[in-house]
């Protein structure tokens, strides 16, 4: 079916394409009686008018990166508070999901101020900013370089899980992991290492794993060399199912014999018996921060030579798959 237009109203009723334009656009220059024929002609023949393209002061972007599939549940929850906290800001919003820096140019040219969410090159970052752009990251980012960012504590909550384990009597833990390359993974046994090297009587291990070497390959490795872990701190919720399920399947007692605690909170931890305990992620108030700090550049409330890092806590949600270290 034609696409109808100016054009195709204009013909239709015998009128010039401007009388049609004033008449659909409530303008002045043309009688109520033309006014409502136009209107009438324009709703028979399926007439849209298209929306005026948002002007790029109006407007936040998020662009999210296309192959960070591991964190897709945490990208809609920072979607969320994204746009709810733009919204209430007066902003409209934009989103893409892409990785390549060209792509991120031509979107950032439509938006006033844009937030970057996963692995994103520098090169995409400094692109934007060439524009006059703000740029806030969820991402980690160079030491002391010159970009706001938004984070979880990853740091912190390992600190805190090696905490509420001590306190649970765990001695022997094993730290889980898949892929290293991610800056957080590694954050989080920091924060882990850093508490448990203060307790002479305390054994930990990082346990890696991937499609080649299994789980229960490292298991095996570790207890063949005498460490028998009683507590499994995962990198996150997914590698906790991995190693919940496998150490089920030994004839482990959940969490009897072993403690598992994940990290992320996300939807799979009570869709598992027993549910996970875990370290939830604010993906929600992530986003909220991202569109407030690009709100709050743009309003010029921040020194411009002040770069900053906003810090979102969450707390170890404690459920069925930790417990007292066996005796």
């Amino acid at each position: 079916m034609p696409r109808v237009t100016l054009t195709t109203i204009a013909k239709a009723t015998g009128l010039s394409k401007f009388a049609v334009s004033r008449a659909l656009s409530g303008k002045s220059g043309v009688s109520e009686q033309t006014r409502k024929r136009v209107h009438e002609v324009a709703a028979e023949l399926g007439y849209t008018r298209q929306a005026a393209p948002t002007p790029a002061s109006d407007k936040l972007g998020v662009v999210f990166h296309d192959t960070d599939l591991i964190n897709s549940e945490l990208h809609l929850l920072v979607q969320t508070g994204f746009q709810m906290e733009a919204q209430k800001l007066g902003y409209q919003t934009g989103m893409v999901w892409t990785h390549l820096p060209e792509d991120i140019g031509r979107f950032a040219r439509q938006c006033a101020g844009v937030a970057m969410v996963g692995p994103h090159l520098r090169e995409s970052m400094y692109l934007v900013r060439e524009m006059g752009k703000p740029v806030a990251r969820n991402g980690w980012i160079e030491p002391l370089e010159g970009f706001d960012m938004v984070h979880g504590t990853d740091h912190e909550a390992g600190a805190a899980v090696a905490q509420y384990l001590l306190g649970l009597g765990h001695r022997r833990i094993a730290y889980v992991q898949g892929a290293a390359r991610y800056r957080g993974r590694k954050e989080r046994f920091y924060g882990l290492r850093e508490v448990l090297e203060q307790y002479p009587e305390v054994q930990f291990r990082q346990m890696t794993f991937d499609a080649e070497t299994m789980f229960l390959d490292r298991l095996r490795e570790i207890q063949a060399d005498g460490f028998m872990p009683t507590a499994f701190f995962c990198a996150h919720d997914g590698l906790a199912l991995t190693a919940m399920s496998e150490l089920m399947r030994l004839g482990y007692r959940i969490p009897q014999d072993a403690t598992i605690i994940g990290f992320g909170d996300f939807s799979a931890a009570t869709q598992i018996t027993p549910n996970l305990t875990t370290v939830k992620t604010q993906g929600h108030e992530i986003g909220a921060g991202l569109a407030r700090i690009l709100d709050d550049r743009l309003k010029g409330r921040i020194d411009p030579g002040i770069s900053l890092r906003i810090m979102i806590t969450g707390p170890i949600i404690e459920r069925q798959s930790s417990g007292p270290a066996p005796a």
